[in-house]
């Protein structure tokens, strides 16, 4: 059994290269091989939201805190609340972030092919991002 500690690993800053806003990462665990699961609280403040990417064996949300928008690729923009699980299939090129005016918190988890995870992609746009306004 392996137990990861609360408060045992260091929060990061979510890197401009792949997100928009200010967002903050919490490790949780990434297992060593050959398990291929990993996971992340991650945090964003109002405003804040992913680049597009997709994940090559899917990805789980499950929202935490807070109220969020999420889009698959030719999708309308849908809103997810605390409580929420979201399964995004392997593939399925997508955002996910908070709203304009609320935070969002969700633990993501996904699990890598051949040593990946994500694979990331342009930024969403303000209007892409704003149209979850209306």
């Amino acid at each position: 059994m392996h137990i990861v500690r609360n408060g045992s690993q260091a929060s990061i800053s979510g890197p401009a290269d792949w997100f928009t806003g200010t967002v903050r990462i919490d490790p949780m665990i990434n297992l060593p091989e050959p398990a291929r699961i990993g996971c992340a609280s991650v945090t964003f403040e109002p405003g804040a939201r992913s680049a597009w990417h997709t994940h090559p064996l899917g990805q789980i949300l499950v929202v935490t805190a807070g109220c969020g928008w999420t889009q698959c690729d030719g999708c309308p923009i849908e809103t997810i609340r605390a409580g929420d699980v979201i399964w995004c299939p392997p593939g399925h090129r997508h955002w996910h972030g908070a709203t304009s005016t609320t935070s969002l918190t969700h633990i993501a988890i996904q699990e890598y092919l051949d040593g990946k995870a994500v694979t990331w992609m342009e930024h969403v746009t303000d209007a892409q991002y704003l149209a979850g306004q209306g």
